[in-house]
């Protein structure tokens, strides 16, 4: 998201976060900063594989994802969470149905597109592409929008990226995301509310 402090401004020209400083190296964009840091520390190939097709299909997933899966899964979190956080007001009920209705699209997608009988995205070996996927599909669930309870292969794959990952750090991984809701009992200054209530509304737009 958009942030107005100055060491943001020096990482990334967008002054948005996720941004990475390597040294004199700087970069912005999550799925830049991911593929940088699997070529950087010479990660396992599952991760990106240096097979040619393997990684073009981590690379389709990635492309799609980010009008698909993206596009709505966070909303949850805005609807539910840092908008009323932020405003003061909840919104109404039918903005989080739209949302629900779309990713519930997405998802069908993803099921059919790319998951099919699969273990994983691209195959029998977790991807880059499983990582991009979860942490977003999880903001849903840590507002109380459980997305796999009715979704038996969506579950089952949840199920192998967390033995995959390894479930102490999955779940630490996402602790800030499943606790997200404890958010709504702070105290929020007034000048950063108003600078970001505005922001957080365009988003829904």
């Amino acid at each position: 998201g958009p942030s107005n402090s100055e060491g943001a401004g020096k990482v990334s020209l967008l002054k948005k976060v996720p941004a990475l400083k390597d040294g004199d190296f700087t970069l912005a964009e999550c799925t830049a900063i991911l593929l940088y840091l699997s070529r950087k520390y010479n990660t396992p190939d599952h991760w990106y594989p240096a097979d040619i097709q393997k990684r073009a299909r981590v690379d389709e997933y990635l492309s799609w994802h980010h009008t698909n899966i993206r596009a709505n899964a966070p909303k949850t979190m805005w609807i539910k969470v840092l908008i009323p956080l932020f405003t003061g007001q909840p919104l109404p009920s039918e903005k989080l149905q739209e949302v629900m209705e779309g990713l519930s699209t997405s998802l069908k997608q993803f099921e059919e597109r790319f998951l099919q009988d699969k273990a994983f995205i691209i195959g029998s070996e977790i991807s880059l592409a499983d990582l991009v996927a979860i942490v977003e599909l999880m903001q849903p669930v840590g507002v109380g929008c459980d997305i796999f309870e009715d979704r038996p292969r969506l579950r089952e794959w949840r199920r192998r990226v967390e033995d995959a990952v390894g479930k102490e750090l999955f779940f630490q991984a996402h602790e800030m995301i499943l606790n997200i809701k404890e958010l709504s009992n702070i105290q929020i200054d007034p000048q950063l509310k108003e600078q970001l209530a505005p922001v957080l509304m365009k988003m829904l737009k």
